[in-house]
């Protein structure tokens, strides 16, 4: 993600304006599974109790795809066209840099604060085309400045092929991790991004990063 977009002032606005763009708060649209640790999805890395499921029509996040939220973890839709009324034009565009990135645009935020962690698991929506899941993913780190040390990997995710990465991004003046995923729908393709301010607040994020790859499916 565009992070770096603006400082003191600009920066403020910026936080304001995308404070606009994010819809309300919602964990309850009925699709929950029972709560309960999983296995293991990657060493070392257990993956997280579940909370709500995301992505069905009527959630707070309406994707292509279903996944299990980590338990506590706020969703958060996100309109990236509905930008306020009397906006400047230079406003405006730091806003697009920081929803769109490569062939997607940001869809959801699940929040990771009220789980005591400092962090998104962001969810980024593109339209249908001939891209693989491969070629989605590296279109969506090489628009990230500064992302280096790119290894990727093919699994499968709820039937379908899938592709993953991790990476590091500069940020707080030192090199930080973040693992992405991407799968193509019949709907377009959809990345899962996360992050974290820095790579202790990132793994700790993991586990959550885990179930959604474990339990995503396609939106029936």
């Amino acid at each position: 993600m565009r992070h770096g977009v603006g400082n003191g002032r600009r920066g403020l606005a910026l936080a304001v304006l995308l404070t606009a763009l994010v819809g309300g708060c919602s964990t309850g649209d009925g699709e929950s599974a029972p709560a309960g640790d999983g296995p293991s999805s990657r060493a070392g890395v257990e993956v997280a109790r579940r909370g709500t499921r995301v992505g069905a029509a009527g959630s707070a996040c309406e994707l292509p795809v279903t996944f299990d939220a980590a338990e506590s973890w706020k969703p958060k839709g996100v309109d990236a066209e509905a930008l306020p009324a009397g906006v400047s034009e230079d406003l405006a565009d730091l806003a697009d840099a920081f929803l769109h990135q490569g062939p997607v645009t940001l869809a959801c935020e699940i929040d990771a604060k009220p789980a005591g962690a400092i962090g998104f698991l962001r969810v980024w929506t593109g339209e249908p085309g001939d891209a693989d899941a491969r070629a989605v993913l590296e279109d969506f780190v090489a628009a990230e400045k500064g992302a280096a040390r790119e290894e990727y990997r093919a699994f499968e995710a709820g039937g379908s092929s899938a592709a993953e990465v991790e990476y590091t991004a500069p940020g707080g003046g030192e090199s930080r991790t973040a693992h992405a995923f991407a799968v193509v729908t019949r709907d377009g393709p959809v990345v899962l991004h996360l992050g974290g301010l820095d790579d202790e607040e990132h793994a700790a994020m993991l586990p959550a990063y885990e179930l959604a790859k474990a339990t995503l499916r396609p939106t029936a």
